[in-house]
């Protein structure tokens, strides 16, 4: 089995119904500090307050459609994909588990608990949260919904692509920040389909190592599974999902963008400022990454860029450039 775009054509069809058609901005200065046109498809402004939701709907959805008996779905996440399981599930009158590493932030939390989901909290490894997960899944007779390693969950992160080249079909490159790459293996597959010869960047936090172990062509990565250390907590997993991995080696450039905690602080602070729109450290990647001096480097036949802010579920009372 494998993600293709007839499926992300279909899990588009199966959840529009229940999703935004997120707007797309333009910033002046970004334009003009950058010499080229860029165009922010903000998923900030999704429900649950993130792109998760498509990813989550659709195999949600999927699974209802496969087992009118299913008895309730379980995930881990530290915060974004939780609330999108949480709120499919609740559309679904499915009952529903999260676990959560006891280190996420507050706000993710109470918003996940908003949608109904019961939240199991573990210690804050990537390993704590994948047995626990399978401990409760086995014990309550739960079906998993991965974070990203799922074909049904990559069609539905892949619908993006789909509006974003409907609204912008000259778009030459996309900037998608990345944790396990379900986002960027969607949205990959789509754009390619529709438009080959666009390029798909990853944007990463300082420490992931994607960028080398694209260029090696092998998974790099130490084990166990780790998290980084940065403040963009949505996308703090090291390594690449197993499944998204060969997608994003076919489809994703192998020149990465990566950004430290203080280049994602200017990428959220411009969005702030300059924007008027409330995202995430992990949107600040992209931000960073559209404006940054290797990105002015890059082929200047590269004149429409989209970033893809891939959330807003940022705690207001902690925003990282605060004292």
């Amino acid at each position: 089995m494998e993600t293709r775009f007839k499926d992300i054509l279909a899990a588009h069809q199966r959840i529009s119904r229940f999703i935004h058609k997120t707007p797309i901005f333009t910033s002046h200065t970004c334009n003009a500090q950058t010499g080229r046109s860029v165009f922010f498809k903000s998923e900030n402004l999704q429900r649950t307050g993130s792109f998760k939701l498509r990813g989550a709907l659709n195999a949600v959805l999927t699974l209802k459609e496969k087992d009118e008996s299913l008895k309730g779905v379980i995930t881990h996440s530290t915060g974004n994909h939780g609330q999108a399981v949480a709120f499919a599930a609740s559309l679904s009158d499915l009952p529903c588990i999260v676990v959560v590493p006891d280190d996420t932030p507050t706000v993710k939390m109470d918003a996940i608990r908003s949608y109904g989901a019961d939240l199991v909290q573990c210690e804050p490894t990537p390993t704590s949260r994948k047995s626990t997960c399978d401990r409760l899944a086995v014990e309550r007779g739960l079906s998993f919904i991965p974070p990203y390693d799922d074909y049904t969950v990559i069609a539905g992160q892949g619908t993006i692509a789909l509006e974003f080249l409907e609204a912008v079909p000259d778009l030459d490159a996309i900037l998608v920040p990345t944790s396990g790459g379900g986002m960027v293996a969607g949205i990959a597959i789509a754009a390619k389909a529709i438009k080959p010869g666009i390029k798909i960047f990853a944007v990463e936090p300082h420490g992931k190592m994607l960028g080398g172990c694209l260029q090696a062509g092998g998974r790099l990565w130490p084990n166990p599974p780790q998290f980084l250390d940065t403040i963009a907590d949505a996308i703090r997993t090291q390594q690449i999902g197993h499944l998204t991995w060969p997608i994003i080696m076919q489809h994703v450039e192998k020149e990465v963008f990566t950004a430290t905690s203080e280049d994602i602080i200017v990428g959220m602070r411009f969005a702030f400022e300059r924007m008027k729109l409330v995202v995430e450290a992990a949107s600040g990647t992209v931000i960073w990454a559209a404006m940054s001096d290797k990105m002015r480097c890059m082929d200047p036949g590269m004149k429409n860029i989209g970033v893809v802010l891939s959330g807003g579920n940022v705690d207001i009372d902690k925003l990282p450039w605060l004292p």
